[in-house]
């Protein structure tokens, strides 16, 4: 995954904050990369959202230290269409809401977000324990974002354990497998560009030759590494390992 990741609350800022710190720093997060034609803001929800309107969301959960569900309803799905540059068929309007999620998620410290799905998300906005936030644009709701922590270890209030206990809370998820990615740049295109690429064109990065490449744990980056040659295999040799200590702590 390599969707922007925002700085991750620790545990210890998780269990001093306000109530509504956590869901607050992760519509933050999704704001930064939210597909929108135009600037989108969030305001606390006040009342239930009703089960009509929820009607089909994006939903992806979230496996770490702290965990969560996490979903984005629109009420016009195609609004994404313009943004995202197509409507092509391959293009799915949750697939473009992915990086959004990725970027809430983030906040949440290391961890595992699963695949996205839609689904009836009317149980999750309902539920006490659920923070939602209306996505406005334009002086309009275009939406809403939901978060619910989970408990495992963690209680929905935010409370957390000592900080010594992170390092079990971690052992659950240690046989749990994560992306490794070697960047060498990137870019942002529309999709639009990129439904239009074809054999021989070519992308500019914004990374100088010769420049360190990004190594990325499940898109968090963790080290920086120069690309070998090993029985004509690529492969990254590590040059420095970054301190994450500060994500676990």
């Amino acid at each position: 995954m390599t969707a922007l990741n925002p700085t991750a609350m620790n545990p210890t800022a998780l269990n001093t904050a306000p109530a509504t710190a956590v869901p607050t720093a992760a519509v933050d997060a999704l704001l930064l990369v939210f597909p929108a034609a135009s600037a989108v803001h969030a305001t606390p929800h006040m009342g239930a959202v009703l089960h009509h309107q929820v009607g089909s969301a994006a939903v992806a959960s979230f496996v770490g230290v702290v965990s969560a569900d996490l979903a984005v309803v629109l009420i016009d799905p195609s609004s994404t269409d313009v943004p995202a540059g197509s409507a092509s068929a391959i293009v799915a309007s949750h697939d473009v809401l992915r990086p959004a999620l990725q970027a809430a998620a983030g906040v949440l410290g290391v961890g595992v977000l699963g695949d996205t799905r839609v689904e009836d998300a009317s149980a999750l906005f309902a539920s006490d324990e659920t923070v939602i936030f209306d996505l406005v644009g334009n002086g309009a709701v275009i939406g809403w974002f939901a978060i619910r922590l989970r408990k495992n270890g963690i209680v929905a209030g935010f409370n957390l354990t000592a900080p010594d206990a992170v390092a079990s809370k971690l052992g659950r998820i240690r046989n749990v497998e994560m992306a490794l990615t070697v960047e060498i740049g990137r870019t942002r295109m529309s999709v639009r560009d990129v439904l239009n690429l074809e054999p021989g064109a070519v992308i500019e990065l914004d990374r100088s030759a010769g420049a360190p490449a990004d190594i990325l744990l499940n898109g968090r980056l963790i080290a920086h590494g120069e690309i070998v040659v090993v029985d004509q295999d690529y492969a990254v040799r590590i040059t420095q390992i970054l301190d994450v200590a500060e994500g676990l702590a």
